[in-house]
């Protein structure tokens, strides 16, 4: 029997509510529990293999004094899938000074854990005279010459799927008390209903609020984000000398999305403000030190990685590496990356298991929004591909609205699907969605002209998408494909249905403002 999304009842305290309680008593509970991953503890054994996560250069610098770690509050919870949900996991927070020791319990029962795992400490200092062009944050003139934060994370393997965890993080001087929960995802064949989110370009403040309040309510499996995060870059990405850049904030957003992050996977994309070129890494130290993803293309890779929930294959992407809007990584992978994509795409598609396949990345393969346009190189590298695998739906953040497409085959629309309409991508073709409402300052449309068009408010027209070319020049083109368009905040929500009893197996796929409003509706069913 499925099992339906879980949810927090209406009358209860919205998330910003929750956050401001928090922040007045400094504390970090798992107010979520119920909403997120709720249910049974159904097994007691199995519990942990290696603690560990291997392959980050991230220099560890310490501090030379050390706080007393009673004083010292773990905050930023965020937990992730490995490539194997089922049985992995991994845990990650912040320290805000070198505390010793800190680890991880857990277990299937609140206040009954296992042994202290010692987390890997990954320590990214951030010279201030990088971050003096126009900081975010005031600096304290007593602060030094450099700003280190600490990331810690745990791996856990051999977990039992479809099992509800209880975890705890501390260190030497501080004993947690009440904990966070986890749900590990049901083995890869069952045929259990699950949603996931997405979104992309979150930042930080009041409206990133009122879209993780909306998770919250949902109760999804796991959240996808779609990389531009927390905006502690503040111009193009991978420009050092022009670029805003303040490593604070990510503190400020880990603080933000703990209410939720720390009970919902987060699944994570690289975005174009992900850049931070004073790193390494091709400008992804940062990342690296402070995310923990399958990054399972190639040894070194950084979120490009696949996995699988149920009958849903997922693969991330790095669109910067395809990307001349913001070009500061073009081709840095030199083919790496589609070379794995088409290898990926094709062992997804040749499984009997898995019915739908989602791409999620960052920029935009087609959209009509005039700030950051649709990407010429996703269109020419990746888009021949998803039309060759019947790839069912892709989705992006980079523009801040929500477009939906009518499926594309070759460039083109296949034909117009209407709001509640269903879609089979074998003979249609892909969907692509951009949903980057996630928190920051709404974007325009291309053509000033052309007005929302959304349930309740349909107003079809020919729309205008702009492209930058390999040249650097600009090109505007009619299209017909954009059919649903929305300036504002917001996400959507994937409710997936495995085949049983002889149905087919469908995505059903709901847009959703910010107070949880419906804007788009429509369901993928391969047939």
């Amino acid at each position: 029997m499925s099992e339906p999304p879980r949810r927090r009842s209406p009358n209860g305290p919205r998330l910003q509510e929750l956050y401001e309680d928090a922040q007045r008593r400094y504390s970090r509970r798992g107010l979520f529990r119920a909403g997120a991953v709720g249910g049974a503890v159904l097994a007691t054994s199995g519990l942990v293999g290696a603690a560990s996560a291997s392959g980050f250069a991230v220099p560890a610098v310490l501090l030379k004094e050390t706080v007393n770690g009673s004083v010292l509050r773990p905050f930023g919870r965020h937990i992730a899938f490995g490539a194997n949900p089922s049985t992995q996991i991994v845990v990650s927070w912040q320290a805000p000074a070198n505390v010793q020791a800190p680890y991880l319990r857990v277990g299937t029962k609140a206040g009954e854990y296992g042994e202290r795992l010692p987390a890997e400490v990954r320590a990214l200092t951030s010279d201030l005279a990088w971050q003096e062009r126009e900081p975010l944050f005031t600096i304290s003139p007593h602060l030094g010459k450099a700003v280190t934060q600490y990331y810690l994370h745990v791996r856990l393997d051999d977990l039992v799927p479809n099992t509800t965890y209880y975890y705890v993080v501390g260190h030497q001087g501080f004993e947690p008390q009440e904990p966070a929960t986890f749900r590990t995802a049901p083995v890869a064949t069952a045929k259990t209903a699950f949603s996931f989110t997405a979104f992309g370009d979150q930042g930080v403040g009041h409206n990133a609020l009122a879209t993780n309040s909306l998770i919250a309510d949902l109760g999804p499996r796991f959240h996808l984000a779609m990389g531009d995060m927390s905006y502690a870059n503040d111009g193009e990405g991978g420009r050092p000398e022009t670029d805003k850049y303040d490593a604070r904030k990510w503190d400020s957003f880990f603080a933000q999305n703990e209410l939720v992050a720390a009970e919902v996977p987060w699944m994570v994309s690289l975005g174009n403000h992900e850049m931070e070129s004073w790193y390494d890494n091709h400008g992804y130290g940062g990342m690296r030190a402070r995310f923990t993803m399958p990054d399972n293309a190639w040894d070194g890779s950084t979120c490009i990685y696949s996995w699988r929930y149920q009958n849903v294959g997922m693969i991330s992407l790095d669109g910067n590496d395809i990307c001349y809007n913001s070009d500061a990584n073009l081709d840095y992978t030199e083919g790496k990356q589609q070379t794995w994509l088409k290898a990926q795409l094709e062992k997804f598609r040749k499984d009997v298991n898995i019915d739908f396949i989602v791409v999620y990345c960052h920029q935009c393969t087609y959209s009509t929004s005039g700030n950051n346009g649709s990407e010429v190189g996703a269109q020419k590298r990746w888009a021949p591909l998803f039309d060759q695998y019947q790839v069912d739906l892709v989705l992006n953040g980079h523009n801040h609205v929500y477009e939906r497409t009518d499926p594309i085959k070759a460039g083109k629309g296949t034909r117009k699907a209407d709001i509640k309409s269903t879609i089979n991508p074998v003979k249609d073709g892909t969907t692509y969605i951009t949903a980057g409402g996630g928190g920051e300052s709404i974007n325009s449309w291309a053509d000033s002209k052309i007005s929302d068009s959304y349930l309740g408010n349909v107003k079809d027209a020919t729309a205008t998408m702009r492209v930058d070319q390999e040249d650097g020049e600009e090109k505007l083109v009619k299209v017909t494909w954009s059919r649903v368009r929305y300036r504002g905040y917001g996400l959507i929500v994937v409710d997936v249905t495995p085949s049983t009893n002889g149905s087919l197996a469908q995505m059903k796929v709901r847009a959703l403002t910010e107070t949880g409003a419906l804007v788009d509706e429509f369901t993928i069913r391969r047939g």
